[in-house]
């Protein structure tokens, strides 16, 4: 019960100018397990989809009903006052596979046959250019810390109180990133124009930063908190030339700059988010050495059809995808229309023990990093002039490290005072992109020219979940991680 109830429903006052706000739940009926990704209408032109715990949350001002629908379910359409006497908890039932009875043919067909069509229809079923989104993104990003030392090795200048001191301090400062849980959240809603798939523009709406600044522990992040205690110790007057191995990094290091790089920032970018948003929606629309288009070339993957379903009324193919050649790094399934050959999901990752990137100079400059996760899922929703539009997609990736460097702090001085200090780190790196679209429409040359991009946008810094930052926003309902962010029980 208190599962239930925590964060099921959340429903404002109706007054005048604000919205009323419900959410709810999907599972399947029989075992009870959240049911992911599942497509909500609240009207012709709009809704949401349910998130990986099943959650969904809908704004009730203008709709008395909402359709639900999910491949492998029975589609449901329910009234508010329906929804209210499940207690927002909403069972579907799985859909039971007639095909013997409906599938004319007794020839089943041949997935080189299906395969070549959609290739033939990718043209004609998706389309990037001149094309306005309006959007909701979310980054997730963790970092696991699994090994960590600092260690002030020689110093001759500094007495050993302060070394054993700055010793222990850093320490403390490796028991404490191993220990915390590095998790940040951005949020964006906005407008991506695009003009082809090579340029595109966006506007920001609204943009806010969940995150603790007591646990930013990127690995330039944790180097500058390491190296500001480390010059605690030394004189604070002078400047010192910091060396890592064979490179000179910097040439006037001094506790002053390093207490200015805590300073944070209340802007972000524009540009950096339009790359990322116009990327997953470029991928999407299967354009040319896209990451998806790849997916479809027969000379790097094998395909074989798994089974045939029903999704609104329409008769799916589901198509598996392996690696046919060393090179080729993923598996997956398609769900491809039986009328037009479009693909309507992809969901993926990476192929056995196979991996992106990868180096490995652990002994030679004490470096290794390994691209291990790499996972995905693109859903789309059939427009009014017939062509697919990404729905929601998201993208997983992931990876190892390991850095073990030697620093050493020369002294601008006459002395050349030198202190040694090694740094070593291990752990795993992961981060989830998440674009929700709720909204599209064409657009023309003059509007597109017409629409000018920011540099930068200011952003809402949060350090705890707050239910009243997107409200009465069409967004990805957040997972009980982000919910739980900044309480005491997280």
């Amino acid at each position: 019960m208190k599962i239930i109830l925590a964060g099921l429903l959340f429903l404002s006052i109706s007054i005048p100018g604000y919205c009323q706000s419900i959410t709810a739940k999907l599972i399947d009926k029989d075992s009870g397990h959240p049911i992911a990704y599942a497509t909500i209408k609240t009207g012709a032109d709009s809704g949401v989809i349910s998130n990986e715990e099943g959650y969904f949350t809908i704004h009730t001002d203008q709709i008395d009903a909402l359709s639900i629908s999910c491949m492998g379910y029975q589609p449901k359409d329910l009234s508010l006052a329906s929804l209210a006497s499940l207690n927002y908890v909403i069972p579907l039932e799985e859909a039971i596979n007639r095909l013997d009875e409906v599938y004319l043919s007794n020839k089943r067909p041949h997935i080189d046959t299906i395969m070549a069509r959609v290739k033939r229809n990718i043209s004609k079923n998706y389309s990037i250019d001149l094309n306005t989104y309006t959007l909701f993104y979310r980054r997730t990003e963790h970092a696991d810390f699994k090994h960590l030392d600092f260690e002030i090795e020689k110093a001759s200048h500094v007495s050993s109180k302060n070394l054993d001191q700055a010793n222990v301090e850093l320490t403390q400062l490796s028991n404490h990133i191993t220990t915390s849980k590095m998790v940040h959240f951005t949020d964006v809603k906005g407008v991506l124009h695009t003009l082809n798939q090579d340029s595109s523009k966006m506007e920001v709406q609204k943009m806010t930063k969940l995150l603790d600044h007591k646990k930013d522990f990127s690995l330039d992040k944790v180097e500058d908190k390491a190296k500001t205690l480390v010059l605690k110790y030394l004189d604070t007057t002078k400047t010192y030339k910091v060396k890592t191995g064979i490179f000179k990094v910097e040439d006037s290091l001094s506790l002053k700059e390093e207490e200015l790089k805590s300073d944070t920032p209340r802007t972000y970018g524009i540009q950096d988010l339009k790359h990322h948003t116009g990327a997953m929606v470029k991928n999407a629309t299967f354009c040319r050495d896209a990451f998806l288009n790849t997916l479809l070339d027969p000379s790097r993957y094998d395909y074989v059809l798994e089974d045939l379903n029903y999704y609104r009324g329409e008769l799916m193919y589901i198509i598996g995808f392996t690696p046919r050649r060393a090179k080729s790094k993923l598996e997956g399934t398609f769900t491809v229309n039986h009328r037009d050959y479009a693909i309507t999901r992809v969901d993926y990752h990476y192929y056995k023990s196979r991996h992106g990137a990868k180096f490995n100079l652990r002994l030679i400059l004490g470096v290794k990093y390994i691209e291990n996760v790499s996972e995905g899922t693109y859903i789309y929703e059939k427009q009014k002039d017939s062509t697919y539009q990404p729905k929601y997609i998201k993208q997983t990736e992931g990876s190892y490290f390991y850095v073990n460097r030697d620093f050493k702090l020369i002294e601008n001085s006459p002395k050349k005072n030198k202190l040694n200090f090694s740094f070593k780190i291990e752990g795993d790196n992961r981060s989830k992109e998440e674009l929700l679209l709720t909204a599209f429409n064409p657009t023309d040359l003059d509007s597109f020219n017409g629409v000018q991009q920011e540099k930068e946008v200011p952003f809402i810094q949060l350090s705890a979940f707050d239910t009243s930052a997107w409200e009465n926003e069409d967004i990805i309902e957040p997972l009980e991680e982000m919910k739980r962010f900044g309480s005491r029980e997280y």
